[in-house]
Order: structure tokens, then C-alpha cells, then sequence
């Protein structure tokens, strides 16, 4: 009898708390019985998180979350299994993304006879002078040097042989250098004769033959030739293809637990494009994009920017990006002292250091962060340097957070600069394993140990690190990036890579979510399971914060929210 009366007494109770709150109280959704890893610092962990509108309006115990359940309230119980804060890509470039999985990609390629003969089975289906396009091939991560080569670079005739009637033009995996066969380059123009031109390099061999790999800026000879070809296509069939590669992109960064995605660098058609897809409720995730353009197309053309949280926080641009390097794989990044491997050679400077400081010009008139592409750590001086003449020129502005990108090898004595002028290490974690097997080759131990990477060097200095996977250069799954952060060994064959430099699991976790939406001002809105914040969560099937290392690249993405909404399910959640 008592139990009974007890029974109808606690039912009372709960009509009474649920009648107490009008149907606009309610949840639309509540997520239960997890292991909720919060990021955020007043509550750590919990069990719920209640949702209404995508946004979180509480956060705590599934006990206390239940009395936000209403007769349309969705309940999805988490079965005890991790959820986090959405995964944000800090640097990627999101339709280079979309078309690497419409073209040929080779980033898990092994070899240079791999790569041959996948664009041997291209041209066996393209039309002739149809062009076979692909990227993501590496020379240092093939498991044999090809003979003959130039500085592990092979030659063209291989490929070209299997290509005589279609132009081929496959990108390096860092986007710095390519490679072209016979009727690519004849098509480009380029002959023995043809000069190296400013910031780039025509490779060729002892005797003056170009062997089919052109560096840094010498790509423009193939790409002007590339351009033309698609000058002939049409508009609707190049934009088809372009909505085709952005649905493609948005499919594997959601599968993949990425929530939203900082887009490093696009081009004016391609931020309108975001932008009325953002308006019109077509984006699944959310995009912050900077502009790339020269100082010439952009002085006269950011009216109107920045453009902050169009379409219900969908679409942001409020950034610009350039460069002033490339890549430590294709002998690109620029050094303060040479090459261990290219003898008396230093890198190059891709643009030119004015042309840099204009545009850094036009980000303070303008209100925009300065996103700079910089490698060597020549490159980051040179750009810690132009920050700090825009900032003491305009001591009124504070706050900026201009960012540099990539940020790889740094010199001992400018990583306190960072710091000190709140600058943002836009840092790759994925990179440092993947470069890992050639960084000592290039740079020398020491370099290699004190400046290669240095992670727990700008942590320690209290340094915002904004992690990231560069896609399409590597995969955009974080778990492989963050598995990297924590270890820094490589997945295939552990390799490690000096691990005195390595994050935790906690900053690791933080650089992804937190640290992201910092280094685009979007910290009030997310990268935290808090209340008030966007509704954006990745459930997985292993705790970041607990498991061994090895299960980490084990783990499988359950689940994908952004704004309230699942993106993504796996079969087995």
C-alpha cells in the first residue's frame, strides 16, 4: 500500500513540474545517458544536454534534463557513449575538397607505378584531349625511389606514355607543386628554353630537361594551359560540377564528425555561392571562409565585408588570406638557413613581401582578420614582422586575432612573438606525421627537434592553436589529426616524431573545438557544450579524453549534430 501511494505521489510530482512549464519550455530535444566531454570549464562532463530552436538550454544530469520532456520531445539516449563538441576544420579548403573526390585522388598511394597506372585506367575512358586532373601524391611517401629521378621527383615518360593523347596535370598533396606529362606541357608551351619564373622552379635534370614536375609558382605554366581547356567548357556544366564537389565535401566532412569548417581561402563567385546557400537553408554544416585574392582585385571590392553569421550562423567571412611561401615537401617553404638536401638553397618567396603588406593594408582598413600562409620559419618571421608594424602602427585596434597559417617550423626566438602580439598558430596536427619521415632529411636534427611543429613550445607560451587537417592536402577526419596531436606518431608504423612536442588530450580536444571557433570570434556561439551555445555535437564510439592510444584511429563517428538536427547516423548507432 505505501508503495503504491508512494508511486501515485512521485506521479503527481511529475504532472505538477511538467504542467509548470508552457509548451515553449520544453525541449525539442533531449540527448541522455551520455559521457558528455563538455569543453567547457565550469562543468566538465555531464549526462543530458536539452535542445530547443539548435541551441542548448541546459545541461546536466539526465535525471534533472527529464523534467524538460513534452509530448513531442525527441529523447535520443546515448547508451553511455561519448559525445563532444562538433569537430570544427581549422584550415581546409572546402571545394578543393569536394573536387579531390571527383577527380583522381592519390593520398593513399604507395608508389610512383600506383599513380601511373591509375591515370593509365583514366585515359583508357576519357575522351581524346579530355584532361586527367588529380592530386595528392607525395614522393617522400612512396615506399621506393623511382629511377631515374631528380631529387626523388621521377621522370615524365612513364606516365606520358599511358597518356599520349590526353594533357595530365596531378597535383602535389601539399598543393605546391605538380606534375604534368609530354602533352600537358606541350600544350603549356614549355620547352628547354623556358625560363624558371619568379618564386617558382621548373625541374630538370643535369642536362636542362624538364622532367614534368614544376614547383611553387613555375605551376602557373600548366594551370594557364589547364585554364583555357575549361574556358571551353560551359558555364552550367562548371557549376554543376561546382555544387556537385561542395555536396560531396559537405557528405564526408559530416561522416566525419566535422560541424563546421574554416575555409582557407575562395574566391569572390565561390564566398556568393556560400553565402545565398547559407540564405536559402542549403548548407549542412557551417562555413567560415576567407577571401583570396591580389591587392588589385581586392582594394576597391570588399564593400560590404565582413560578413558575419548569414543564414542563421551558416556563412561567415571575415578574414583574408595570402601567403608568402610553400611547402617543406616540394623544397617550397622558405628558411633562415638552407636546405639539409637541396644544397645552398633556402625556399622560395611566392609572393612578394609588398604585395603581403597591402593586403595586411586592406585586412586593418577593412575590420578583417590577416590569415598568412607561412611554413619555413623564415616565412613566419617575415610575417610576425608585418603583423607587428600594422599593430604598432595602429595601436587603437586590439583584439585582432590575425592568424598564420600553418605556422610548421619555427624559429626558438619568434615563438614567444606569438604570444606577445596574440597571434593564432593555425597548426595542422596531421602534418607533423605525415611530414615526419622527411622533416630531418630537409632540416637537420636540431632544427628538426626545436622548432619542427613545436606544439608544446606555443602552449606553453599560452599561444591559441587552431588544429585542422588542411583537406584536401590530407584527409579531413580530426580523429587521425587529433591522434597525431597526442602521439606524434604516424598511424601506419608508429614512427614518432620528437613527442616532448605533443598536446595533451584535453588541449588536443580544445584546439579542435574551442581554440577553432576562437580564431574565427565564434567562441560566444560554439566549440563548447554550454548553454545558450549552437547545438553542433559529434557522438563517438571511443572517450577522446580516456581510451589507450592505439584505439584512437579506431574510432568510428555514431553520430553528427549541427544545429539541432542529425546530419550524419552510422548503421550501428
Amino acid at each position: 500500500m505505501n508503495r503504491l501511494l508512494s508511486f501515485f505521489l512521485l506521479l503527481a510530482l511529475g504532472t505538477g513540474c511538467s504542467q509548470s512549464l508552457s509548451v515553449d519550455q520544453f525541449a525539442d530535444t533531449l540527448i541522455i545517458n551520455g559521457n558528455i566531454y563538455t569543453v567547457d570549464t565550469l562543468l566538465p562532463g555531464a549526462e543530458a544536454v536539452a535542445l530547443r530552436g539548435g541551441r542548448i538550454i541546459d545541461v546536466g544530469s539526465t535525471a534533472d534534463l527529464m523534467a524538460l520532456r513534452g509530448d513531442s520531445t525527441e529523447v535520443i539516449d546515448l547508451q553511455g557513449r561519448f559525445m563532444m563538441p562538433g569537430f570544427i576544420e581549422g584550415h581546409g579548403h572546402f571545394s578543393g575538397l569536394g573536387y579531390s573526390l571527383i577527380n583522381l585522388n592519390f593520398l593513399h598511394t604507395s608508389s610512383w607505378e600506383e599513380i601511373v597506372q591509375m591515370v593509365a585506367e583514366a585515359a583508357a575512358q576519357a575522351e581524346p584531349g579530355e584532361w586527367i586532373v588529380g592530386r595528392g601524391w607525395h614522393q617522400e611517401k612512396w615506399t621506393e625511389t623511382p629511377s631515374p629521378s631528380v631529387l626523388g621527383y621521377p621522370y615524365h615518360d612513364a606516365l606520358s606514355a599511358v597518356s599520349a593523347d590526353n594533357p595530365v596535370m596531378l597535383r602535389h598533396a601539399s598543393g605546391h607543386s605538380l606534375f604534368a606529362n609530354a602533352k600537358a606541357m606541350e600544350l603549356a608551351g614549355v620547352t628547354a628554353e623556358t625560363p624558371d619564373p619568379s618564386g617558382g622552379e621548373v625541374v630538370r635534370d643535369s642536362r636542362g630537361k624538364a622532367i614534368g614536375v614544376f614547383e611553387e609558382r613555375a605551376m602557373s605554366l600548366i594551370n594557364a594551359a589547364y585554364d583555357d581547356y575549361r574556358a571551353g567548357l560551359s558555364e552550367e556544366a562548371k557549376t554543376e560540377e561546382w555544387y556537385r564537389a561542395i555536396e560531396l565535401a559537405e557528405e564526408e566532412c559530416l561522416k566525419k564528425g566535422v560541424t563546421s569548417f574554416q575555409d582557407a581561402g575562395s574566391k569572390y563567385f565561390e564566398l556568393e555561392r556560400y553565402e545565398q546557400m547559407a540564405e536559402d537553408g542549403e548548407l549542412d554544416l557551417r562555413l567560415w571562409a576567407m577571401v583570396r585574392h591580389s591587392y588589385d582585385e581586392m582594394k576597391d571590392n570588399l564593400d560590404g565585408y565582413p560578413k558575419i553569421d548569414i543564414g542563421n550562423h551558416y556563412f561567415t567571412c571575415r578574414a583574408i588570406k595570402s601567403e608568402v611561401d610553400g611547402a617543406l615537401g616540394a623544397f617550397g617553404a622558405w628558411l633562415l638557413r638552407a636546405y639539409n638536401d637541396k644544397k645552398g638553397f633556402t625556399g622560395q618567396n611566392t609572393t612578394p613581401i609588398p604585395e603581403v603588406k597591402n593586403i595586411a593594408q586592406l585586412a586593418m582598413d577593412n575590420d578583417m582578420q590577416m590569415c598568412v600562409h607561412a611554413i619555413g620559419d623564415r616565412a613566419n618571421r617575415v610575417v610576425l614582422n608585418i603583423y607587428e608594424e600594422q599593430f604598432s602602427a595602429n595601436p587603437e585596434k586590439e583584439n585582432l586575432r590575425w592568424r598564420i597559417e600553418h605556422a610548421q617550423h619555427l624559429d626558438t626566438a619568434d615563438i614567444p612573438r606569438f604570444r606577445e602580439m596574440g597571434i593564432i598558430a593555425s597548426m595542422q596536427g596531421i602534418h607533423c606525421t605525415s611530414d615526419a619521415p622527411f622533416v630531418e632529411k630537409r632540416l637537420g636534427r636540431e632544427r628538426s627537434r626545436l622548432g619542427a611543429y613545436p606544439w608544446r613550445s606555443l602552449l606553453d607560451e599560452g599561444v591559441i592553436i587552431a588544429n585542422g587537417t588542411d583537406a584536401p592536402v590530407e584527409d579531413v577526419d580530426p580523429l587521425l589529426s587529433f591522434y597525431a596531436s597526442v602521439t606524434r606518431k604516424r598511424a601506419d608504423n608508429g614512427f614518432e616524431f620528437f613527442p616532448e612536442q605533443r598536446m595533451t588530450r584535453e588541449e588536443a580536444i580544445h584546439s579542435y573545438t574551442l581554440g577553432n571557433a576562437y580564431a574565427g570570434f565564434e567562441e560566444d556561439f560554439k566549440g563548447s557544450v554550454t548553454k545558450g551555445k549552437a547545438a553542433d555535437f559529434v557522438v563517438l564510439s571511443h572517450d577522446l579524453v580516456n581510451c589507450t592510444d592505439e584505439a584512437i584511429p579506431e574510432s568510428k563517428v555514431l553520430m553528427t549534430m549541427v544545429d539541432g538536427e542529425v546530419r550524419y547516423q552510422a548503421k550501428d548507432f
